[in-house]
């Protein structure tokens, strides 16, 4: 990592720390960095543990799709192998866990999770906006609070993957399935532009 870690944390933070260390066997590489930091490591994990909490709207696999989306595009290693330790425990569709990548062009996500990767891709990548569309479209499916709630959960990885792949915070070997990283080459835009490439190299 880009900056070391403190031998010592707050008493603020240890408790999380240990529970953390219980839970997966070692403490998370970012909360070594969040935790030099302790009013930021407070808020950082209770804003995710409320966007993550078991009585959300928005579906648990769902959510994970989400998180490992954005990691996914902001080629974060970290965000990648937690994310999809998560997805894989909540999804029963290996078939599905490995698409993610390329799931544009694959028959195993329904029109809701199209219309929510839709929208995070949209949020998540500078070469794309959020369009009425968009919105029109997660609304057959959620309530205006709810839409919130998945802006929010997008907002909320994109700033850890940003986090996280800025001050190079490595995997720590979570998730052993094939979860392949970012990939935007089935994005219409570029399916479009391979269309153009393929029909000139063949005139």
């Amino acid at each position: 990592m880009r900056i070391l870690t403190k031998k010592t944390f707050s008493l603020w933070v240890k408790p999380v720390l240990w529970l953390q260390k219980r839970h997966f066997g070692k403490i998370l590489n970012p909360a070594k960095l969040w935790g030099r930091k302790p009013v930021l490591f407070w808020l950082v994990a209770l804003f995710f543990g409320y966007l993550d909490r078991k009585k959300s709207p928005i579906d648990a696999v769902m959510r994970s799709l989400v998180c490992v989306r954005v990691s996914q595009l902001n080629n974060c290693a970290f965000c990648v192998d937690a994310n999809g330790m998560k997805l894989a425990e909540r999804c029963h569709s290996l078939e599905k866990i490995k698409a993610l990548a390329h799931w544009q062009t694959s028959e195993h996500f329904s029109e809701q999770e199209q219309a929510v990767l839709t929208y995070t891709e949209a949020m998540t990548l500078s070469d794309q906006q959020v369009s009425d569309e968009m919105l029109a479209t997660l609304a057959t499916w959620y309530s205006s609070d709810d839409i919130i709630e998945i802006t929010a959960l997008v907002s909320f990885q994109n700033l850890s993957a940003k986090f996280n792949t800025a001050l190079d915070v490595p995997a720590q070997g979570f998730c052993s399935l094939p979860i392949q990283p970012q990939s935007t080459s089935n994005s219409p835009q570029n399916i479009t532009a391979q269309a153009s490439s393929t029909a000139d190299n063949k005139e």
